[in-house]
């Protein structure tokens, strides 16, 4: 089971945002990541609870930040519920959309664990439902994923396998590469694998 910690910062200006501390594992039905997300100055500013099934689609979501909550599932495409700070208004969402995305490096994994993507293959592309910060506001987002690489990297404990993603947001044609080895991100924009106490699981093929 993976333990470890993100340092989270604006990809533009480098701004830090705050730390991810997480762990997550593989399981018989899939994959769970759960985390607690720090400010700069070590405040506690929200936490995710990621469930994903062994084909990626998500089966359960819990997102907090600002006293703000999202739960959510796919069902009908993707449906959320999202409640305010007062909790006395809850408002339902529902998009044909295959996840969910948004800051933390889970949302990266799960979506590459969806996607099952082969080197050199041509993008694939995909609709997610991205809330952003700090109130979890729900935006969808088409993205193309394609798998540039998968190379084996020497460690400690034995090779480590890091696959390199190119992810474009098809509204702007932005592009930015991401490095994941098993569950855990390497590096990704805004993203920085600061600790990590046991090597990344691999997913059973």
């Amino acid at each position: 089971m993976p333990r470890g910690r993100y340092s989270l910062h604006d990809p533009h200006d480098h701004t830090p945002l705050g730390e991810e501390h997480f762990h997550c594992a593989p399981g018989p039905s899939g994959w769970r990541y759960v985390s607690q997300i720090t400010t700069p100055s070590g405040d506690h500013a929200g936490s995710v609870d990621l469930a994903v099934d062994e084909l990626g689609r998500p089966i359960r979501l819990e997102l907090h930040a600002a006293s703000w909550q999202v739960r959510g599932a796919a069902i009908d495409g993707v449906t959320w519920v999202r409640t305010d700070p007062t909790g006395t208004e809850a408002t339902e969402g529902n998009v044909p959309a295959h996840a969910f995305t948004g800051t933390s490096p889970a949302f990266l994994v799960a979506t590459a664990r969806l996607l099952r993507l082969t080197p050199g293959a041509p993008a694939t592309r995909v609709r997610l439902v991205h809330f952003t910060d700090p109130v979890l506001a729900p935006r969808t987002v088409d993205q193309a994923w394609a798998l540039l690489k998968s190379e084996a990297h020497s460690t400690d404990s034995g090779p480590l396998m890091v696959d390199a993603y190119q992810v474009s947001a098809l509204d702007t044609g932005e592009q930015h590469t991401v490095h994941i080895a098993g569950d855990v991100v390497l590096s990704a924009p805004g993203i920085e694998l600061e600790h990590l106490e046991t090597p990344p699981s691999a997913f059973p093929d």
